[in-house]
């Protein structure tokens, strides 16, 4: 969905002078930072529109002819930078003429508050007056305070550009979901840009062991707790953690602008194990496989050419390895396909946690601002 920045001019693109007119070229000083700080936000996907009120625009005290001259240059200038506005959006009105028109009334934007298909939640209002911030508020968004300090009469609190853009651009890739059944209580927490610091309790110490692969080799933090029926069997345990893990990937995703999507293989000792995609059908004989692909569309192909040997490893039953990996792509909305060749049944099993983990690390790597997807969505 859309981003939009809904961006007053006067005091937050440029400084607003003493007598808070801008008739002449001669009085346009942008505000400090403002360039940059749009680039950024340009870059992670927000389109802009500028909304503004210029009290008794085209009266003998406010002539249009020098309003336009030092708007088109205001307006050339950014876009000479890159930084170009879907809109312009201006009220002429004073206020005693009581139009629906001028912030925070919001004629001027209601043909945004009647599509339904941008995002209102990642959208802003930025000003730099009470009015921006009640216009925000009336259109049924975040608003942010600029402070200007080059001012005439600077604010006595508000943010500036750079704090602006690093504050809308630093959600943090982290969840939390707690769930609990009759049969498990889970707490997991994922951190997907940090590293360590990584804890692991389900009661099943070879599983703990291999969610601790997932994390060291998948570049992230995790931290999973489990009080699970192990009195009955571990299958109850193994299966909800997937599906609590797998939720909580989606999550710390956010919208998934940026991520490298997909992933690889990996071999240990005797074991070659690999995690691919988009092959139903892979050729076995093709030892260079991608890995995994968060496409929001679950599909699971677990092929275990090499029998997995064993009953159990440890206190973990080797049957639920596929049903673990099932229920985790199919709770974040990940294509798998997954394959192992003979040998040691413990080393296979780690193989593939391990090939996960790898094949993870480079499809929640951020490679830049795009969404990876030709559709528009994941």
């Amino acid at each position: 969905m859309k981003k939009y920045l809904f961006i007053d001019r006067d005091g937050t693109l440029v400084s607003e002078p003493e007598d808070e007119q801008i008739d002449s070229i001669a009085k346009v000083r942008l505000v400090p930072g403002v360039i940059p700080a749009l680039l950024k936000l340009k870059q992670a996907g927000y389109s802009f529109v500028m909304v503004s009120n210029q009290d008794g625009l085209g009266t003998a005290s406010f002539p249009l002819e020098d309003f336009t001259l030092s708007h088109e240059f205001i307006l050339n200038l950014l876009a000479s930078q890159g930084i170009e506005f879907e809109q312009v959006l201006i009220c002429p009105h004073k206020p005693e003429e009581n139009c629906n028109c001028r912030k925070p009334k919001l004629g001027l934007v209601m043909a945004y508050l009647k599509d339904c298909s941008w995002d209102r939640e990642q959208s802003y209002f930025i000003g730099d007056r009470d009015s921006d911030l009640q216009m925000g508020k009336n259109m049924g968004i975040k608003a942010l305070r600029l402070c200007d300090q080059n001012a005439s009469v600077p604010q006595q609190n508000g943010l500036s550009w750079q704090e602006i853009a690093d504050q809308i651009c630093s959600k943090s890739r982290i969840c939390t979901i707690e769930r609990k059944t009759r049969e498990t209580e889970i707490k997991v927490r994922v951190n997907l840009d940090k590293t360590g610091d990584n804890s692991f309790d389900t009661g099943i110490g070879f599983f703990d062991h291999m969610l601790d692969q997932i994390a060291t080799h998948g570049g992230f933090s995790l931290q999973v707790k489990v009080k699970g029926d192990l009195e009955v069997d571990a299958h109850h345990t193994i299966e909800d953690t997937g599906i609590v893990l797998g939720q909580a990937l989606k999550e710390a995703l956010l919208d998934k602008r940026g991520i490298g999507r997909f992933g690889f293989a990996l071999p240990m000792d005797e074991v070659y194990a690999a995690v691919f995609t988009d092959s139903i059908n892979p050729d076995p004989q093709d030892k260079t496989k991608v890995a995994l692909d968060i496409s929001g569309r679950p599909y699971c192909v677990l092929n275990f050419k090499g029998q997995l040997s064993e009953g159990m490893v440890g206190q973990f039953p080797v049957q639920m390895t596929s049903h673990f990996f099932h229920s985790m792509a199919t709770a974040m909305g990940l294509t798998l396909h997954m394959e192992v060749t003979d040998g040691n049944c413990h080393h296979q099993i780690e193989a593939l946690f391990k090939a996960f983990g790898r094949a993870l690390r480079r499809a929640l790597e951020i490679k830049g601002n795009e969404l990876p997807s030709s559709k528009g969505s994941l």
